[in-house]
């Protein structure tokens, strides 16, 4: 046997494996080993576009608004958000002429705990710090008509406009990074409904790893360059969440640089589908909910064939997710071919988060709901029961139940091709066989 770890919750999860099992994983990159100096480097010295410096002279700016991820992304703000912040008051710009705004999307606004954990203590009493809110219209600003695009008023309406975050494989967008810390991190309703509607899921180049001709990127990008985005500094991260790149500058150029690296570093290789995949929704701060979960599943599908069986671990300490997806996923209690033959009958009209449903429905079109294996210690045994997942149920802790699932498929199974997914969504599976 070998263990190995799985990404679960804050602590992860140690599974005993058959030694033929395959490690599905990339190359770890080492983390930078001073990082504020590298994003000082960065900044001074970015992909497509002068200095952050020269571009503050150029334009002085009154105002001055920064995006960052929520509390759902695992970015290290407080590794580079006080060398940026450093930046501008040397440029002139004063910590009341500048605003934080947390891209949260469509998520829940974030705790006052989860503030403290994004930018640290030092930033929030110096610097105004918050919530993008998409249901609340008078924060929203109308950028476009046709079709109608509302975006965060604060960052539309700042003199100068600056987007962070992290790059990392996407099961819907290609990349993550880029273009979405405004699309969707800051735009309404309607339009996360367009990003996330059913024709561009059902695109085949929704799809991890793809940029080209994706129609997620393309909507996202397009409402991007609408808003305009004057800097872009994103970065990637080791399995710990600590900086291992640094990508500043354009923000289409700097982007595709830092995809390019990431692609590398994250891409494993297999020729053929295995007869059981053990993967993991990510670890915290992502498999809080089984919302972010779906993506670990996805991740592993270019290696999982039609009799695959797929064990996910995932602690979804917070439960399904929001109120509206999980409504969504118990009204259709498991029976997820009708799910999505109501949403392909009525295209136009985007119910909120049912794309995360839908994303899952690839999984269980592949290898149907028995094969789809769950193990959580945070959502209750009957509403597991209805989610479109067969639950590991019965006596124990998560990896109590995680290692005697893997145990009992190797005793009926023991000359099946198993394969490990340690880093879960983190990885970019590429399929080379047919």
């Amino acid at each position: 046997m070998k263990t190995v770890r799985m990404l679960y919750g804050r602590t992860g999860m140690d599974l005993r494996l058959p030694e033929p099992t395959v490690v599905l994983e990339g190359r770890e990159p080492g983390p930078l080993r001073n990082p504020q100096d590298a994003v000082a480097a960065a900044l001074a010295d970015p992909i497509g576009s002068p200095p952050l410096r020269e571009l503050l002279a150029r334009k002085a700016p009154r105002t001055v608004a920064i995006t960052i991820s929520d509390i759902t992304r695992p970015v290290p703000n407080r590794e580079f958000l006080p060398v940026l912040l450093q930046t501008l008051n040397d440029s002139g710009i004063s910590d009341d002429r500048i605003v934080i705004i947390i891209g949260t999307g469509m998520h829940r606004p974030s705790s006052a705990d989860e503030r403290n954990y994004l930018v640290g203590r030092e930033i929030l009493s110096r610097v105004e710090v918050l919530d993008h809110r998409a249901d609340a219209s008078e924060t929203l600003v109308q950028v476009r008509d046709d079709p109608p695009v509302r975006v965060c008023r604060r960052f539309a309406e700042a003199d100068f406009r600056i987007v962070t975050g992290y790059i990392e494989p996407h099961f819907m967008a290609g990349f993550s990074g880029g273009r979405k810390g405004v699309c969707p991190a800051l735009v309404d309703l309607e339009t996360v409904q367009r990003f996330h509607g059913y024709h561009a899921l059902a695109d085949p180049k929704a799809d991890t790893g793809i940029l080209a001709g994706n129609p997620c990127h393309e909507i996202s990008l397009q409402i991007a360059r609408t808003v305009g985005v004057d800097f872009l500094l994103n970065v990637a991260i080791t399995r710990d969440h600590r900086t291992a790149g640094i990508y500043c500058g354009d923000l289409e150029k700097a982007h595709a640089a830092g995809c390019r690296q990431v692609a590398d570093w994250t891409t494993a290789s297999c020729d053929a589908p295995f007869d059981l995949v053990v993967t993991n929704g990510g670890g915290y701060p992502l498999d809080q909910t089984f919302y972010q979960t779906v993506k670990g599943m996805c991740a592993a599908l270019p290696a999982l064939g039609p009799e695959s069986t797929l064990l996910q671990v995932s602690e979804c300490a917070e439960g399904l997710g929001s109120e509206a997806y999980t409504s969504l996923l118990l009204a259709y209690n498991n029976d997820w071919r009708r799910f999505v033959a109501d949403i392909a009958a009525n295209p136009s009209r985007t119910r909120l988060d049912q794309w995360e449903f839908q994303m899952q429905a690839r999984v269980l079109e592949r290898i149907g709901r028995q094969r789809l294996r769950f193990v959580t210690g945070g959502i209750p045994p009957e509403i597991q029961g209805r989610i479109g997942v067969n639950p590991v149920l019965g006596n124990g802790t998560a990896q109590e139940r995680a290692q005697r699932a893997v145990d009992q498929y190797f005793v009926r199974h023991p000359r099946a091709c198993i394969a490990a997914i340690p880093n879960g969504p983190y990885t970019m599976i590429e399929r080379t066989g047919t």
